[in-house]
């Protein structure tokens, strides 16, 4: 099984200061979406491969949003797309969540059934590392806690930070399955980190209809104008989800003999369609593509593997209009829910870190991603079967298809 992994760090600083329904997954998956489009189109280089995990970031950020109060709540609920979602986004968070904890445990049955060497696996997981002693106010910790399963690990940050910073990282790597490795870098958090707060989530879902491994070959892959080279390329008859639209085409390779997970494919017509195709991409266009007809289809689609480097987010969020939040202006960070504000010790976001792995083969997809925020005193049926080849640049998710839901959301320019 080769392996798709994702990392983001969201580190969140408290320094001295001188001056649908309510509980539905498909209102989730609108405002997780959306803020994955948002992100993919303003954090990463334009023409490029990138890898990111709405559900993860939007995890944290409303773990954080929790604590917010006033104009960064208000701008907090803007950027993440709360604002007209139509219900409580913890509620539809924990409906999604409900959902996929329902989809492990049907799985875990049938795979102790049958007896299945390679059987689906998913783990979510949050906590709090929180400096012993801090004055964090326990109306906070307890709704994340009980909303989001989040126990509080007391910590000493203010005597040794870089002994704290490995015992998460290690926190991370064991709830990941070992695929993600030092979340947060050296030198991150220090004597005045007061709380990190962390997401990890671990994937492994194995194809309904797996590729033969014999039947994976050297195959063109196209870019822009420019000859095609060879990248080897998996092809298989199997079930898919099929529609021509105007100027793309949607696939749907499902996860699971249920189909409740599935890996979601965009491709141009053109071969230098990709950005104007990834311009065209609402929330709505998402989650309906995740619902197409089901018909027979020659696949062709390439082995992936991608790992961008590091992405910060400041700017991206700040550009959305996540300002108050990163105290900007000095004095307007509001995070008093998360612990009283005094004069000269305050909370607001310092950095945001993303990084990410994606390897998909024949078997199917192992992924996983992590995220940190830390906090420290500031001072219909068609007949088959088709061909389908994944040959050019494409979008892609892995997706909760019941919610339209993207979990994982990317671009491939180039699958080398």
């Amino acid at each position: 099984m080769r392996h798709l992994s994702m990392v983001l760090v969201l580190i969140v600083l408290l320094l001295p200061s001188r001056s649908h329904g309510a509980g539905d997954p498909a209102v989730a998956a609108q405002f997780i979406n959306a803020l994955g489009l948002d992100l993919l189109s303003t954090a990463s280089a334009p023409g490029a491969d990138a890898l990111l995990s709405p559900y993860s970031i939007q995890s944290a950020l409303a773990m954080t949003y929790a604590g917010a109060d006033g104009d960064t709540k208000r701008e907090m609920a803007a950027v993440l797309h709360y604002e007209g979602a139509g219900g409580d986004p913890h509620e539809a968070l924990n409906e999604l969540q409900a959902a996929l904890d329902r989809i492990a445990a049907d799985s875990a049955k049938a795979a102790a059934t049958e007896g299945a060497s390679d059987p689906f696996t998913y783990v979510f997981a949050n906590r709090l590392f929180g400096q012993d002693g801090y004055d964090f106010r326990e109306s906070f910790t307890s709704f994340l806690e009980q909303r989001y399963r989040a126990p509080m690990q007391l910590m000493n940050f203010k005597n040794k930070p870089d002994r704290a910073r490995v015992e998460i990282n290690a926190w991370v790597d064991s709830q990941t399955k070992h695929r993600i490795r030092d979340l947060i870098p050296p030198g991150a958090l220090n004597s005045e980190t007061r709380l990190v707060l962390v997401n990890a989530i671990y994937l492994k879902a194995p194809w309904s209809n797996a590729f033969a491994v014999s039947a994976t070959l050297p195959r063109p892959f196209h870019i822009g104008g420019r000859p095609p080279f060879d990248v080897p390329t998996m092809r298989g008859e199997i079930r898919v989800g099929y529609e021509k639209r105007d100027d793309y085409t949607v696939v749907t390779v499902p996860y699971l003999r249920g189909r409740e997970l599935q890996l979601l494919i965009l491709i141009p017509d053109a071969l230098d369609g990709l950005a104007a195709l990834e311009k065209s991409v609402t929330p709505e266009l998402l989650s309906s593509s995740g619902r197409v007809p089901q018909r027979d289809a020659l696949l062709c689609l390439p082995k992936l593997k991608l790992e961008p480097p590091v992405m910060k987010l400041n700017d991206a969020l700040m550009s959305l209009g996540m300002k108050t939040a990163f105290d900007k202006p000095q004095g307007s960070a509001n995070f008093d829910l998360i612990a009283p504000r005094q004069p000269d010790d305050y909370l607001r976001i310092s950095a945001v870190f993303h990084k990410a792995f994606m390897d998909v083969d024949e078997k199917g997809t192992e992924a996983a991603a992590a995220t940190a925020v830390g906090m420290a005193k500031v001072t219909s049926e068609m007949p088959g079967p088709i061909e389908v080849k994944i040959d050019r640049p494409f979008l892609f998710a892995i997706q909760h298809r019941a919610s339209g839901a993207c979990l994982f959301l990317g671009r491939v320019v180039d699958p080398r």
